[in-house]
């Protein structure tokens, strides 16, 4: 379900434009049972009555399947869709949301699980909404990224429409909604033309493009100096920092020629590079350096001129990174054979 069919619902009800939007902000921050009274003596008859059936309709969007609390204060969810399709969100610290746009992925990262199945199936920008509606009767979120299973520019008229809705209706701040792609030129058309203009993290993860392509199969020919330029650009035209995400692969993107290409990259731009050690994956080759190595990496970077902050991917300590909880679910295996990325 789409967000422009709960409002062509809403107006063949008879809903003016300020009862939809009315209804739609309550839907999306999750207000309370007394707001939800008050709103019904604001609403015209027709609508009251169709009001039912279409609640009945956006709490069947997703459903709790299950619970994985991590150490780190994270909840990863995992959520079942209508048709049975099963997706992953993640409730972050400090009030964040990591939401899926999509069942599986067509990029096809050979480090991440997502990508093992391809993809399913795109999700609607109702279900996207409703992944944050459920999320916010566990604890507040204030603030959502699409950085969960898919890749959001195959999906952009939905996550655009889900982003203008939390941007407005949701009440979530425009640079606290991060827009994560592996780079798509589409992306840097379409999100400075919206209302609402997210933030953006652009997936880089190494500055060798026949790396890239390894690493990355199925991305966009996009050289990383012309990503970091086209992220520059947009950086400057919104005032927010692009957040270049680096998973740290251990003997595979951690040595002196990438920190090198880094600093050659992102020295003196509008940017902050989020390096998330490798959140290790059964059946898979790779693993994560050490917490030390990261360490000094990160700090050999930052004292180098790029602004790094090393971060842990949430829920390590349960096996929980992207599309391991639905993989185990649904008994997906990671293939016993792997392209070479060796350079």
């Amino acid at each position: 379900m789409h967000i422009a069919q709960i409002r062509e619902r809403l107006r063949e009800a008879g809903a003016a434009p300020i009862h939809e939007r009315r209804l739609l902000r309550h839907w999306a921050q999750g207000a309370a049972q007394a707001g939800k009274r008050k709103l019904d003596d604001f609403l015209p008859r027709t609508v009251h009555e169709a009001l039912p059936a279409l609640e009945a309709d956006l709490a069947g969007l997703v459903a709790l399947r299950s619970v994985h609390p991590s150490e780190d204060g994270s909840e990863r969810l995992l959520l079942a869709l209508r048709d049975g399709q099963t997706i992953e969100s993640v409730l972050l610290p400090r009030e964040g949301l990591c939401v899926s746009s999509q069942v599986g992925c067509a990029v096809g990262c050979v480090f991440c699980m997502t990508g093992r199945t391809g993809l399913l199936r795109q999700i609607g920008s109702a279900e996207i909404v409703a992944q944050v509606v459920l999320a916010r009767q566990r604890r507040p979120v204030n603030k959502v990224v699409f950085m969960g299973m898919g890749e959001p520019a195959h999906n952009l008229d939905a996550v655009l429409e889900a982003i203008e809705l939390l941007g407005s209706s949701g009440g979530i701040g425009h640079k606290k909604l991060v827009f994560s792609t592996v780079g798509d030129l589409r992306v840097f058309e379409r999100l400075p033309q919206g209302p609402v203009k997210p933030a953006l993290a652009l997936s880089l993860h190494t500055t060798d493009a026949t790396l890239r392509e390894r690493l990355l199969p199925r991305a966009p020919r996009i050289a990383p100096e012309e990503l970091v330029a086209l992220g520059e650009d947009y950086a400057r035209r919104t005032g927010y920092p692009i957040q270049y995400q680096w998973t740290l692969l251990d003997g595979i993107n951690d040595g002196p020629d990438e920190l090198d290409g880094i600093v050659r990259l992102l020295k003196g731009r509008y940017a902050v590079l989020n390096m998330i050690p490798y959140n290790a994956v059964d059946d898979l080759p790779f693993r994560r350096p050490s917490w030390e190595r990261a360490r000094t990496i990160a700090g050999d970077l930052h004292q180098r001129g790029v602004l790094t902050k090393l971060r842990q991917s949430a829920g390590q300590d349960i096996d929980g990174g992207c599309g391991q909880l639905r993989a185990r679910a649904a008994r997906i295996k990671a293939p016993a054979v792997l392209p070479s990325i060796q350079q």
